[in-house]
């Protein structure tokens, strides 16, 4: 993958977890949250933010002090 195409994927995926931050609150919110559903929000999560992590590091190049 190319630079641009990484920055693009990084920028779907902030996104992503944006999104996800938003119906995790809404979720939570709720009355009587449906806890399997807001756990499984949340490790979808964790994985974007790793993901995006990936691509950051991509996108920076590793210097040897």
């Amino acid at each position: 993958m190319d630079e641009a195409q990484i920055s693009a994927r990084l920028d779907a995926l902030r996104t992503e977890h944006r999104d996800l931050d938003a119906a995790i609150a809404a979720l939570a919110g709720a009355g009587n949250p449906d806890q399997l559903q807001l756990a499984r929000l949340k490790k979808r999560k964790l994985r974007l933010r790793d993901e995006i992590a990936t691509c950051e590091d991509q996108l920076i190049p590793d210097i040897i002090a």
